[in-house]
């Protein structure tokens, strides 16, 4: 199987302790696996890790089968991968809704006609249509995560490494959220504690603990 995500003895030392080492995992192209554990454990780190966002790991992390380790080395896949973080309050990067959720599309280059036709579709999807003009600041939390996932989206990565998806969501938000997630075919590492959302999206599960990954 084609690999998009390989971790080979992922060890990450956090001080004189380490938070989680001996950690393998492959993650075939368009597979989806959640990752689930304790408070504290690591998950979120481990997705930073994957996400090129956290340096001090000690192991392998390959992308589509290329070693990366350094901001250098991850540049050429930062496109291909989506990150969706646990707490998305400075996420945003424009005043409104729509204006957001645009922006990436407009920072490759797309007119500004069609990232916002494609950015409308992206928050009917997703049943925010209605909060298209509204500031990011003023939104709920939930709110504030469903207008990031669309920002995520829209661009189309390879790869999404979504960190609580479903949290502070309301049981309708997180079915639209999760029937999209279905409907897209792109690797997936989902951390997430709601037990149901995991279970609709994929059977793969493992607990992350201080020596490794276990599947569920």
């Amino acid at each position: 199987m084609s690999c998009s995500i390989t971790l080979k003895s992922l060890k990450f030392p956090k001080g004189e302790k380490t938070l989680f080492h001996n950690v393998n995992l492959s993650v075939g192209h368009k597979e989806k696996v959640a990752v689930i554990g304790p408070n504290g454990c690591g998950k979120s780190t481990l997705l930073k890790i994957i996400a090129g966002l956290q340096s001090g790991f000690e192991g392998t992390l390959e992308l589509f089968h290329r070693p990366v380790r350094t901001p250098k080395e991850y540049k050429p896949f930062r496109d291909d991968v989506g990150y969706l973080p646990q707490d998305v309050s400075e996420h945003f990067l424009c005043p409104t809704v729509i204006e957001d959720v645009m922006f990436g599309l407009r920072a490759r280059g797309s007119t500004e006609e069609a990232a916002h036709k494609r950015a409308l579709q992206m928050l009917d999807s997703l049943g925010i249509f209605h909060l298209r003009n509204r500031s990011v600041f003023e939104l709920s939390g939930g709110e504030q995560k469903i207008a990031a996932l669309a920002g995520i989206l829209i661009l189309e990565p390879k790869i999404l490494l979504l960190d609580e998806p479903t949290n502070a969501l309301d049981d309708q938000a997180q079915q639209r959220v999760l029937k999209l997630l279905q409907s897209i075919e792109k690797s997936m590492v989902i951390i997430s504690h709601h037990r149901e959302f995991i279970e609709g999206l994929t059977p793969t599960v493992y607990t992350l603990r201080n020596k490794g990954l276990h599947p569920l």
